[in-house]
């Protein structure tokens, strides 16, 4: 559990002894966002009387003492507790100590004898839901994304440290300044002491009073310098808090990215993944027109190895042309054959024709095998990207 410089006043009050209806807590929350200030409102009764030393503490949902706070914060005592506004009050609790994870939580009024006298119905400390954010990127970007996320969280690991170190040194000066006022007010005593025996006509003394005078002033100087120096350290503290709680939610954006940039870049790996299966499919296609090819020249009485052609390149074909073919692509309009094929292979040969311009006026998509016609391109190019989806 975490605490604050100083422990508030406890004791072993169990829940059955509690006087929990004298301050009523007003518009809490069923759940507050982490990294954000927690203001808590609550109201006297007519009959309870506050005290120096109360306090406010959130406790874990089930507690049995009072000696089990997660965190707290001193009440501040109203000026007149006739007024009626008096009667309504509210402390903040900083984001920097509240609760990290998702328990039920409530807020309880505990006076400076340990004992509870108001406590709040339960809440939580957990986001909003927010919607999906689609992203597209590249390996390379995820994985400058997960190093930036540890240099943050180096980052917040050492401002931690420079966090506690900054309490630390709060709580010795607090200590020393505490340890000055009595050292001054002493001083102040015997100063007041030997003013009277002044009066009386004591000489000896006058010396003695002046030397404490100037020991008085040096001393006021002193804890004036001192409190400047608390001051500032307190706003260092505030300002490493601020930048504590920026950090923590810039790893918390650049986690959630990397996250949605791991799932994109598995989809695009089944994407990738069917790509391949088709043109392992179309490879398969491609020697059976290649087989096909063979019988018919062989049904012709002629050699394959013996036709003067030349399989084109992708330099001297174009992009369109496929390599698979004996012929080149019949429709690209550079195909070269030959002989003039004649007789009763001219049906097969037209069949064959009819099929691989079937094939080139349609889109088959990769994945479900839909058949788009090809004037329908953006149709057909969004119908595969609805896959990945």
């Amino acid at each position: 559990m975490e605490k604050t410089i100083e422990d508030p006043p406890t004791s072993a009050v169990l829940l059955d002894h509690c006087h929990f209806s004298q301050v009523i807590f007003n518009s809490v929350e069923k759940f507050y966002i982490p990294g954000g200030d927690v203001t808590c409102r609550y109201t006297f009764t007519q009959h309870f009387i506050p005290r120096q030393k109360d306090w406010i503490g959130i406790f874990r949902v089930g507690w049995k003492t009072v000696r089990e706070y997660y965190t707290f914060m001193w009440v501040t005592l109203p000026i007149d507790l006739n007024n009626k506004s008096a009667k309504q009050q509210e402390v903040q609790f900083k984001a920097y100590y509240l609760p990290k994870d998702d328990e039920y939580y409530q807020f309880c009024y505990v006076d400076q004898d340990g004992v509870v006298r108001g406590a709040s119905i339960p809440f939580q400390f957990r986001p909003e839901n927010e919607e999906d954010i689609l992203v597209v990127t590249t390996q390379g970007e995820v994985e400058e994304i997960e190093q930036h996320n540890k240099e943050l969280c180096k980052e917040n690991q050492v401002l931690k440290d420079s966090c506690v170190s900054l309490q630390k040194q709060n709580s010795d000066m607090q200590a020393e300044l505490q340890k000055k006022q009595e050292e001054l007010e002493t001083l102040q005593s015997i100063n007041k002491k030997l003013e009277l025996k002044l009066v009386q006509g004591d000489q000896d003394k006058t010396e003695q009073l002046e030397h404490l005078k100037k020991e008085n002033g040096h001393l006021f100087l002193s804890l004036t310098e001192q409190r400047k120096d608390q001051k500032k350290l307190e706003q260092t503290v505030e300002e490493m808090k601020q930048n504590e709680t920026t950090a923590m939610k810039k790893q918390q954006e650049l986690m959630d990215e990397n996250f949605d940039l791991s799932r994109r870049l598995s989809e695009k790996k089944m994407i990738c993944n069917a790509l391949q299966r088709e043109k392992e499919r179309l490879e398969g296609e491609n020697d059976l027109l290649k087989r096909e090819n063979s019988r018919l020249l062989s049904y012709m009485g002629l050699d394959f190895n013996s036709l003067p052609y030349q399989v084109p390149t992708s330099d001297e074909g174009g992009a369109g042309q496929n390599p698979g073919l004996v012929y080149g692509n019949p429709y690209s309009g550079k195909t070269t054959f030959p002989f003039q094929l004649e007789g009763p292979s001219d049906g097969i040969c037209d069949h064959t024709l009819e099929q691989q311009q079937m094939q080139a006026l349609c889109l088959n998509c990769p994945i479900c095998d839909k058949i788009f016609p090809a004037t329908e391109k953006q149709i057909f190019e969004d119908h595969v990207f609805c896959h990945s989806l």
